[in-house]
């Protein structure tokens, strides 16, 4: 990364200040990295500017000063850019992002889903790394987010090598979670990620909570075999999935007994009880900013490798319907604590894949 010298912090442009940017933006601010957001909020980016980024929740409350702007707003190039925004905005945010890193620097696709494949064809691989983060955070409104509750954060470049940039993107990580990791398999986790995020859409479908709806005996099978569907596509596209905050793929793969995939679940609705964060940002998004999902780039990934390795998805791509019914007003999500038609469509389609 140019425009740092041994030992010196980089100058950091966070690109999409959202849950995730202005969480871990915040914490590198602190730390006396040179941090600059950029969003296409214009109200998020003037709260910024006029009061300073507000990070509240049981860590503390906090508010840190540092520049903002728009896209169109910005000028200069940095050395570091982490891409922070929705996934399915990848591609159109790493374009209008791109004048901005400087010939040499480095892009680190901090989202879910499998986005260093599309910033590839803009930045080329060479220049682009892969974060995995599964921290609880939300936006609450312009300027002010919310940092629920502590999780993986990952980094690593993409062909697995253990570059000294990737080192000091680590040391940069470790601001945020001390506990952060550098991995020669990132996209191990990123594959682990698009298994546990499968069954946080389905949970995103009711109003329960993601403890309580991954709690419900009665759900189980379909949310072990959501799983399942997603790590068998792993395997035949050849990643060995990574374990985290609770999802052991291990537990989802062929051959596995269900006793390890309840296992798994429990673990996971024992991580989420522990967060201030009950709700998935996807419940948010239908529920609350009544707006498109990352269903597409998230679990449209498992989907589409699935067919092109002739490995059913039948399950996830009735998931990706019902999202999509939802967010078009089509459905409306299941009442908390009841059995709703979301439910039980999932429900319904289980015979179909041998549950």
């Amino acid at each position: 990364m140019s425009g740092s010298s041994e030992g010196a912090q980089p100058r950091v442009l966070i690109w999409g200040a959202g849950a995730i940017g202005s969480s871990i933006g915040a914490a590198l601010i602190r730390a006396g990295v040179d941090v600059t957001f950029v969003d296409v909020a214009a109200a998020h980016v003037q709260a910024i500017r006029d009061s300073g980024l507000r990070v509240t929740g049981p860590f503390g409350d906090d508010t840190v000063q540092a520049p903002a702007c728009t896209p169109d707003e910005l000028a200069g190039q940095w050395p570091l850019a982490l891409l922070c925004t929705k996934a399915q905005d990848t591609g159109s945010a790493g374009r209008a992002l791109a004048p901005h890193v400087t010939p040499d620097g480095a892009v680190v696709s901090v989202q879910n889903g499998l986005n260093p494949l599309i910033l590839n064809d803009i930045f080329g691989a060479g220049r682009v790394l892969g974060a995995f983060v599964n921290f609880g955070a939300d936006y609450l409104e312009p300027g002010v987010v919310t940092y629920g509750g502590r999780g993986a954060v990952v980094v690593g470049e993409q062909d697995g090598t253990l570059t000294a940039r990737a080192h000091a993107i680590h040391t940069l990580l470790r601001h945020f979670e001390p506990a952060a990791i550098l991995t020669p398999n990132i996209f191990g986790y990123l594959w682990s990620k698009l298994g546990y995020g499968s069954l946080l859409f389905a949970t995103a479908v009711t109003d329960d909570s993601i403890a309580d709806a991954l709690a419900r005996p009665e759900n189980r099978a379909m949310y072990v075999e959501l799983g399942r569907e997603v790590m068998r596509v792993a395997v035949a596209h050849g990643v060995t999935p990574e374990a985290f905050n609770g999802f052991d793929p291990a537990a989802f793969l062929p051959g596995a007994a269900d006793a390890q995939a309840h296992a798994s679940l429990d673990e996971l609705v024992a991580f989420n009880r522990r967060s201030a964060k009950t709700h998935s940002g996807i419940w948010r998004d239908l529920s609350v900013r009544k707006r498109r999902t990352e269903v597409d780039a998230q679990v449209g990934w498992v989907v589409r490798f699935g067919h092109e390795h002739g490995v059913p998805t039948p399950l996830n791509a009735l998931l990706v319907e019902l999202i999509h019914d939802i967010e078009d007003g089509r459905r409306t999500l299941d009442a908390a604590g009841g059995d709703g038609l979301n439910m039980q469509a999932l429900r319904a389609a289980m015979p179909a894949v041998g549950a």
